[in-house]
């Protein structure tokens, strides 16, 4: 099974999702501003960790030049509620238990880990701009130093 991957110049599925605190989150709620929305596999590992932190510590620049960052991962609320708190992240991580959004956005599905073939998160980030179309779609990127990429890559 291929996943259908998405491309610069496609439009953004739409989204509404449960954040750490239950609340629901839309990618309409973010009409006239770029957003990062970015999959990772799981809170409270080491590389999503390391992801999420990265986000936070760059935060203020991505939101100085524009552009809003959302998480998402399967995780059930409570427990990116936890991770959001143990290391202060500031920006919305949102539950995609089904992976209904992970599939629709090309992040679930085949991908190789340790050699072999699986089923599962594929680390994606993509760059959603004002009008709700896909500036950037990365697939496969690397937990540590992908955020300082793609500040480069975006010139932030």
């Amino acid at each position: 099974m291929t996943t259908r991957r998405l491309a610069p110049g496609d439009t953004a599925p739409a989204f509404t999702l449960p954040d750490a605190d239950g609340d629901p989150v839309s990618l309409a709620d973010y009409a006239g501003r770029k957003v990062v929305v970015y999959f990772y596999p799981a809170a409270s590992t080491p590389g999503c960790t390391k992801q999420a932190c990265d986000f936070r510590d760059n935060l203020a620049e991505l939101s100085g030049a524009g552009i809003d960052v959302v998480g998402i991962s399967p995780d059930k609320p409570a427990k990116l509620a936890k991770f959001r708190d143990e290391q202060g992240l500031t920006f919305p991580l949102l539950s995609d238990p089904d992976k209904t959004v992970l599939t629709e956005w090309g992040a679930f599905g085949e991908k190789t880990m340790y050699g072999k073939t699986v089923t599962g998160v594929i680390r994606s980030t993509f760059l959603v701009d004002a009008d709700g179309t896909i500036e950037v779609a990365q697939y496969n990127v690397r937990a540590t130093g992908h955020v300082a990429k793609l500040r480069r890559d975006l010139a932030v």
